[in-house]
């Protein structure tokens, strides 16, 4: 077998005033396996304490309000019920040691009718029809053409990312990430690919990047920056978003203002969500990563070879994994030793129940 590896990769870290026990993340994973209410359960919380080894957890893309819900059986954290399951899963990740923050997520154009209030249209920067499917709870629909939001509408969505916020502190997570990659609500505003705005959210750098940079600020009134971090994929083409025409210039100041703001770390997607490194030659994420002045979380297709290097290099301060935390809930141990690593099958990935959910063994529990 070969050595266990001495990086400091498995070494603890501070982010903010916590200690992580080691610097591998992971991922934020959508599993749809919230209950009635989109209210979390005890299956969530057996789940996610069985990875509380990682050095921080940061929970699957909770919505911050009804308007925000893109996909069937998702989390919210809203309601005094989902902050109430909340609570199961983040004091089962404590009694285990662990670290978690939830992940704030509005997904604007990519949802349903099916999935509103009201069978209401759902928002975005723009009325741009993204291309693709919604997952609703009678199956695939076509997605439909979203309705702009008009800009008296926009501080009520600061307002539901800050009471999501307060409602984080109360269901005892130690933090939370701001969602604002992935073709999602905010990166539909930051993107000049699907924000076709005149007024002060649109057109501009400065004004397309305004809205991210408010909920930041609403989030950090809430909770102090050190509790803070957020996710940016500025090159991916995520539920068909179209790139920006400038990506460096767009996510350059938008990091330089978040650093501003002293956010505890910036989660980037290196490449394609769910894909390939694809990155740009004029696109620097470690221009990005020199402009901010916290923690450099990257993300995208690593294993264990490429965390270490990142950790030699000093490429990023910490590695996140997502769907190797899937099948193996002790990774951290797994990526130490180089042991071989179980690989989930895609169709136990969303829905259903324990299967394919809570049922990985462990190295020492294997057969």
């Amino acid at each position: 077998m070969p050595k266990a590896s001495t990086s400091d990769l498995f070494s603890p870290v501070a982010l903010g005033k916590l200690t992580l026990s080691n610097r591998v993340v992971m991922a934020p994973l959508t599993r749809s396996r919230a209950g009635a209410g989109d209210v979390p359960g005890p299956l969530n919380a057996q789940y996610y304490a069985q990875r509380a080894s990682a050095g921080l957890i940061i929970s699957e893309a909770s919505q911050i309000s009804q308007q925000g819900k893109g996909y069937a059986y998702t989390p919210g954290i809203y309601t005094e019920e989902q902050i109430a399951g909340w609570k199961l899963v983040t004091e089962a990740v404590h009694q285990a040691g662990g670290h978690i923050f939830v992940q704030l997520w509005h997904v604007g154009r990519i949802s349903h009718p099916d999935l509103q209030r009201d069978g209401q249209l759902p928002v975005s920067a723009s009325a741009l029809k993204p291309e693709g499917m919604a997952f609703t709870e009678s199956g695939f629909k076509p997605h439909v053409t979203p309705r702009a939001l008009e800009t008296s509408e926009i501080a009520g969505v600061v307002h539901d990312y800050r009471h999501a916020a307060v409602c984080a502190q109360r269901a005892g997570f130690d933090g939370v990430e701001i969602h604002a990659a992935n073709g999602y609500l905010l990166e539909q505003f930051i993107r000049d690919s699907t924000n076709k705005r005149s007024d002060q959210y649109g057109g501009s750098i400065a004004n397309r990047i305004r809205l991210v940079l408010e909920v930041a600020a609403a989030v950090v009134e809430v909770w102090g920056a050190d509790r803070v971090g957020i996710r940016l994929s500025p090159v991916s083409p995520n539920v068909s978003i179209g790139l920006d025409s400038n990506p460096m210039a767009t996510y350059g100041a938008l990091v330089a203002e978040l650093s501003a703001l002293r956010l505890v770390y910036l989660h980037c997607v290196e490449g394609e969500t769910i894909g390939p490194r694809n990155i740009p030659r004029d696109f620097s994420f470690a221009a990005l990563r020199r402009s901010f002045h916290g923690l450099y979380m990257a993300n995208n297709g690593y294993d264990r070879a490429l965390a270490l290097k990142a950790r030699e290099e000093g490429t990023a301060d910490l590695i996140c994994f997502g769907r190797p935390f899937i099948g193996n809930p002790d990774l951290v141990e797994r990526l130490r030793l180089d042991a071989p690593l179980t690989e989930a099958p895609k169709e136990t990935w969303y829905g259903s129940g324990a299967h394919g959910y809570t049922d990985y063994p462990t190295m020492g529990a294997a057969i």
